[in-house]
């Protein structure tokens, strides 16, 4: 799940330009040492993540056959985030990112490893996936806001914005390993050892964290332990208004744009009667998109937050034509055009709020981010199981369409409206 690119400050600076930076604009953080390391460490634990994320959506709707139980599955993993989003980011103010960050891939690591035990002796059950999803979303709202803030202790601040993009295109870009490792895995010797194989791959952040050069990274100031701390950050961000845009909606992006796992298992099996291997080829799809959008964005100086709101409105758009799709080609081009939109607003969105606050505000602005953007998953991904499951799967991806769509374009209308207010009042001022 992940994130990244994009600045405007508090008057929404002026569009960016491509021509200046060119492939360093695009790489210009993998000149960093310490970041080189880092994001090795992380495509290893991300490949993993995707091995396991397939792996689990098409365990769940095996043992029950049902849509509905893959949105529970992924309800229960994101519920915590909803209480200790903002307190996740607040850990991430006060104490060494590093360290916590070493703490929950261990932790993650162990998770998975039952995964594999469980299944692999055949006593797995839903309910037991259940509760592994719910330990696992409680390490996953510390591990998460901390994971987004430590890159600008990694890289110098000239490169963050370039390094939160390049961030979201390894991660998709192990989109196209994960999913169809994950497949063959399935097809052969079964979940289990798919739950294994990630156990094992977070190894791979935990050494890169363990060798990164401590004398090259710097720091943010820590926040004292003081009350109020929570309120003053809510407080912080409703002084900000595009930075308080930005994430309502991220927060409707997230809610109910980005419920693949449900949509996506069962427009594989009922609508073009396909299995795992659909499944995955789907999200290798997404990913290549996906991957092109991330690196679009990371290759801009600046971003307005109308181009923010335009992304979003054009994924929306795309997410509902994929809906109405007749043919599988159809639904593949389709598919594309989400990832490149996806990662795009992601990217653009992650790095815009980054860049508009103050460092020591950064964990808890990002805690509240990640909040809204996967806190919301515990209440939509339900409902479009639900919808799924009783209304049709065609119906079900429409509305994570439609929602992200709709609310971007009333955003953007809103937006207008105040800058022709605006102009108005200057030219009688004039």
């Amino acid at each position: 799940m992940t994130a990244a690119i994009a600045e405007h400050g508090r008057k929404s600076v002026s569009r960016g330009s491509t021509r200046s930076g060119g492939l360093r604009a695009t790489f210009g953080a993998l000149a960093v040492p310490n970041y080189r390391i880092y994001v090795s460490g992380q495509a290893v634990a991300n490949t993993g993540t995707w091995i396991q994320n397939i792996a689990l959506d098409w365990l769940v709707l095996q043992l029950t056959g049902s849509p509905a139980a893959v949105g529970i599955a992924m309800a229960l993993q994101f519920t915590p985030i909803l209480f200790l989003g903002m307190h996740g980011g607040m850990l991430a103010d006060r104490y060494s990112k590093r360290t916590i960050l070493m703490t929950t891939q261990v932790l993650s690591g162990l998770l998975a490893g039952s995964l594999a035990v469980m299944t692999l002796t055949g006593r797995i059950s839903v309910g037991f996936v259940y509760a592994v999803a719910l330990i696992g979303g409680v390490v996953f709202a510390i591990d998460n806001p901390t994971r987004q803030v430590f890159v600008s202790e990694v890289v110098p601040a000239r490169y963050l914005r370039n390094a939160v993009a390049l961030n979201a295109a390894v991660f998709q870009s192990t989109r196209l390993v994960g999913p169809a490792v994950a497949s063959i895995l399935i097809g052969t010797v079964g979940s289990g050892w798919a739950f294994g194989v990630n156990a094992l791959c977070y190894l791979g952040p935990t050494v890169a964290l363990a060798f990164l050069r401590t004398a090259d990274l710097t720091p943010t100031p820590r926040s004292l332990r003081a009350p109020g701390q929570l309120r003053s950050a809510l407080r912080y961000v409703a002084d900000r208004p595009h930075v308080a845009w930005t994430i309502a909606l991220v927060g409707v992006f997230g809610t109910f744009g980005l419920n693949f796992p449900v949509v996506l298992t069962a427009m594989a099996s009922q609508t073009f009667a396909g299995g795992a291997g659909l499944y995955g080829t789907f999200n290798i799809v997404l990913a290549v998109g996906s991957i092109a959008g991330a690196l679009i964005a990371g290759s801009r100086t600046r971003i307005r937050l109308r181009l923010i709101v335009a992304m979003g409105a054009a994924f929306g758009l795309a997410q509902f034509a994929a809906a109405l799709a007749p043919t599988l080609a159809v639904f593949v081009v389709a598919l594309v055009a989400m990832g490149v939109t996806n990662l795009a607003f992601q990217a653009m969105a992650n790095s815009s709020v980054q860049l508009s606050v103050d460092p020591e505000f950064r964990g808890r602005v990002m805690g509240l981010y990640m909040l809204v953007f996967i806190g919301g998953t515990p209440l939509g991904a339900p409902l479009v199981g639900y919808v799924t499951e009783h209304a049709g799967v065609r119906a079900g991806m429409a509305l994570c369409g439609l929602v992200p769509m709709v609310a971007a374009l009333a955003l953007g209308l809103m937006l207008s409206v105040r800058v022709s207010r605006a102009a108005r009042t200057a030219q009688l001022a004039a």
